[in-house]
């Protein structure tokens, strides 16, 4: 979830206080020594006014766009290293900010490659200028786009059934496939196809941009297409479930061999949904790489969404397991078990959008009661006392060098990774994934602001969660 994206995938927006042996030191920095108090008090009153019924609707949404849209950067980190210590610094200093005070914090640090009036106004569909002059991507200009033009046909029909027991789409096939982006040097299945599935507010490139898609491109074991979601999963979760279980059938008959699918946030229990309830996604997916996944939900959504505040549709789904229909339904005959291999990554403790995040009552824990493979990966406990089992947040998950570890191990090896089979010592001590440096790190963040940015202006709201959909309770005609 999103997407906040911090939020990204957005889940909601509180701090946890983190764990003693692993507390950053707080250092001077702007955020801290005051320049942020007005923004600050402002936001506040939004959620004050919010939660005692002065403010509701538009008023409180357009409030906080004011408030989060003065705060412009006042430094510029100069190496990645720095950036982590700023990152845990300000966190550091107000452990229980809410997720639009820590988006302001990052922006006056210079920790974003954005600032929120810029992304605001660039919520447009694609690549905008200034990503383009950055120049960190060899990418088109149809990235971003959720009109691609995909015209193979899968080796057998997928539409609108793969299998007897699958769920009935609600979107139609050509929205389905526009939202599959298929980058120009696609192998179409010589080398194994990965689907980038994001988080909360996001498209997959806003996700994905300075992380996976820099880091898979040219490996040979790896062939990444990601999806770019009408509604940046917004909507209601059911709908966006659509398009990944869809794109997993579609992928996989174009490229004739099975698919991996990589997912952030939100986008995990959208694709633990498509496994439930299109079971022939299954049958073609090798590997699940979760990175920061909130399958119980989360206890952090009444931080960005008071009660009665119209909200978006797939945030309210995502509120903490008896609170949601959606969770409640998912998690339901073993739905909190792994459909196919797994591999789970997350943040303790430092996690901004997703809480619980610990042991194995966190939200990302899956069980294995299929028996097909499931690895738990909290870095702190996996990388303890270095800098990849430090401070790491929701979205800063996606550019670790752990989950980049694991993933390569399991798309490498088939089944879940494994820290059994990568060099724990070189892994834990990198701070990002190799190759990747400041500026990535910087268009990772960034993904907060334009999760937060979409929160805001989506007219996708509501204060009731979507029903769920009828194919729940229905007797599938087939096993699939």
């Amino acid at each position: 979830m999103r997407s906040l994206a911090i939020l990204a995938p957005l889940c909601g927006l509180g701090l946890a206080a983190p764990a003693a042996e692993i507390t950053p030191t707080p250092v001077p920095t702007n955020a801290n020594n005051g320049l942020l108090g007005g923004v600050v008090s402002d936001l506040s009153n939004v959620l004050a006014g919010v939660g005692n019924g002065d403010i509701a609707g538009q008023d409180a949404w357009s409030s906080i766009s004011s408030a989060v849209q003065t705060v412009t950067a006042t430094t510029t980190p100069v190496a990645a290293a720095s950036a982590i210590e700023s990152l845990a610094s300000i966190y550091s200093a107000r452990p229980s900010a809410n997720a639009f005070e820590y988006a302001a914090s990052l922006v006056a640090e210079g920790l974003t490659s954005s600032d929120m009036s810029s992304v605001l106004g660039s919520i447009d569909g694609n690549i905008t200028t200034e990503v383009n002059k950055r120049g960190l991507f060899d990418l088109d200009l149809t990235a971003n786009s959720m009109n691609n033009k995909n015209p193979r046909i899968p080796s057998r029909s997928v539409y609108p059934q793969k299998s007897c027991g699958d769920a009935p789409y609600t979107v139609d096939e050509a929205t389905l496939r526009a939202a599959i982006h298929i980058p120009s040097g696609f192998t179409y299945g010589a080398k194994p196809p990965v689907i980038l599935m994001p988080g909360t507010g996001n498209t997959g490139f806003e996700t994905f941009q300075g992380n996976f898609i820099p880091a898979l491109k040219g490996q040979s074991y790896a062939d990444a297409v990601w999806l770019n979601v009408p509604g940046s999963l917004l909507d209601d979760s059911q709908t966006n479930s659509e398009y990944i279980a869809y794109a997993i059938n579609y992928i996989s008959g174009i490229a004739s061999r099975n698919v991996s699918v990589i997912a952030w946030s939100q986008g995990n229990i959208n694709t633990q949904w498509a496994f439930k309830y299109w079971p022939s996604t299954r049958k073609v997916t090798t590997n699940h790489i979760a990175i920061s996944p909130d399958y119980a939900g989360t206890t952090m959504v009444p931080l960005i969404c008071p009660e009665g505040l119209p909200c978006p549709l797939s945030v309210l789904q995502q509120r903490y397991l008896g609170a949601s229909d959606f969770i409640t339904t998912l998690r339901s005959n073993d739905g909190d078990s792994a459909y196919v291999p797994t591999t789970t990554l997350y943040s303790s403790n430092f996690d901004l959008i997703v809480q619980p995040q610990q042991g194995t009552g966190a939200s990302a824990y899956l069980l294995d009661a299929r028996n097909v493979g499931v690895t738990n990966n909290e870095v702190q406990t996996v990388c303890a006392g270095t800098v990849a089992g430090g401070f790491w947040t929701h979205e800063s998950m996606l550019i670790n060098s752990l989950t980049f570890a694991l993933a390569k191990d399991a798309l490498i090896n088939g089944g879940p990774g494994r820290v059994s089979r990568i060099d724990l010592k070189t892994v834990c001590n990198q701070p990002l994934t190799p190759g990747l440096g400041l500026a990535e790190l910087l268009s990772t963040e960034n993904s907060l602001l334009i999760g937060l940015a979409k929160i805001i202006t989506t007219p996708l709201k509501a204060t009731i969660e979507p029903a769920t959909r009828a194919y729940v309770n229905a007797v599938p005609a087939c096993d699939a």
